[in-house]
């Protein structure tokens, strides 16, 4: 087996891990951000100095101006950018890409025109709107946000929360429980709704641990929203189908930029002991400290290993649901597991913002909870060994 990147690819990991360290590091510790992530004048300088290095939306299919990476390319790419927690932002492949891969399989001609190709080329901004108070998110089957039909449109009620950079969007891809006029359930379905749209409005910011996403997390609410026909996203009933064409590969790329950000918090610790004295030596020569350094070179080393796999069988065009799954697991642990290391190793300088092994630290720890907590993923891999499958 040929583990080698192809030269192009390996060129393409080498420019942007250039580019990360001398365009977008600089900008982390930029007054352009608060508690509850960058502001749109940041994140329009980091697209620009993107741009302008030829490495804006590479994910993006050729016809839309990008070079449509494999999902393999995107592993690379990805963990490249990831080692700032603004490369992916500035990359445009993050937050967003989730939707703009979904809009690309399931989008009719007109919907592509009107939303994926504003998105892919950065004038707009979109929401997944799923989670909701009481459950539905991890069990889908909670959803109770409605949308049913009147005359030619649909209405839709219901509450949502943890909606990642709501306050920034241009639109939303909602999925609610469709219902006949009698009231009788449908299966869930996709609609896009446009920020400003009467009846949607923000109810609260949501103050979280992490702080890289633009305008945080938030909940919001449908009150009686009215939406055209032309909204449906695909056919009514299919959105939990759809909404695995989303996540599968999402999962992916959430450990393809946590696998960036966990390599610099590790190699933010070795520099420290190599230089940190203590007890007469340097610390990394204590046991203590080098098996820890070692425990990290192993975790980093198995979760690309894991990645590239379940990439590289996506490109293949197996399912891998499984696998993906799988992938965000161990790697959300054991990633996590890595940046935890830093921090001991580096004892106070860990938990101080002189460098950015703190923030890394705050902001990976919710990796273990989007997109299905590590107990649900593994709920459904014993529910599946059980039958055979």
């Amino acid at each position: 087996m040929d583990f080698s990147l192809p030269p192009d690819l390996a060129d393409l990991q080498t420019r942007v891990g250039d580019f990360v360290r001398r365009e977008v590091i600089p900008l982390e510790n930029d007054p352009r951000q608060d508690v509850h992530g960058p502001t749109v004048a940041l994140i329009e300088e980091l697209r620009r100095r993107a741009r302008s290095a030829g490495l804006f939306a590479l994910h993006a299919p050729l016809e839309y101006g990008g070079i449509a990476l494999s999902h393999l390319g995107r592993a690379v790419v990805y963990e490249a950018a990831g080692y700032s927690l603004f490369g992916p932002i500035a990359l445009h492949c993050m937050p967003g890409e989730g939707d703009h891969h979904m809009l690309e399989m399931i989008a009719n001609p007109d919907q592509k025109a009107r939303w994926l190709k504003p998105l892919l080329d950065g004038s707009q901004r979109s929401t997944f709107a799923m989670t909701e108070p009481g459950g539905a998110g991890a069990d889908p089957s909670l959803l109770q946000t409605t949308a049913r039909p009147d005359g030619n449109d649909y209405v839709i009620t219901g509450r949502k929360w943890f909606i990642t950079s709501f306050a920034a969007a241009d639109f939303h891809i909602v999925m609610a429980q469709t219902e006949d006029p009698a009231g009788h359930k449908l299966g869930a379905t996709m609609f896009v709704v446009d920020s400003g749209t009467p009846g949607l409005s923000e109810i609260r910011r949501m103050d979280t641990l992490d702080d890289v996403y633009i305008g945080g997390h938030s909940e919001i609410g449908f009150e009686q929203v009215r939406v055209t026909r032309d909204r449906v996203l695909g056919e009514i009933g299919k959105g939990f189908k759809y909404a695995q064409v989303r996540l599968c590969p999402a999962r992916l790329t959430h450990c393809m930029r946590w696998l960036g950000a966990a390599q610099r918090a590790h190699d933010i610790a070795v520099d420290y002991a190599r230089t940190r004295s203590a007890f007469g030596r340097l610390i990394g020569e204590h046991e203590g400290v080098s098996f820890q350094l070692a425990d990290n070179v192993m975790d980093l080393h198995h979760c690309r290993l894991a990645v590239r796999h379940a990439a590289w069988l996506l490109d293949q065009g197996e399912e891998a649901r499984r696998e993906t799954s799988m992938c965000k697991v161990y790697c959300s642990e054991k990633l996590s597991a890595v940046v935890d290391r830093a921090v001991q190793v580096m004892g106070g300088s860990g938990i101080s913002h002189d460098t950015a092994v703190a923030r890394i630290y705050r902001n990976i720890r919710p990796f273990r909870l989007y997109d299905g907590p590590s107990e649900v993923h593994r709920w459904a891999m014993g529910r599946d060994i059980m039958k055979g499958l």
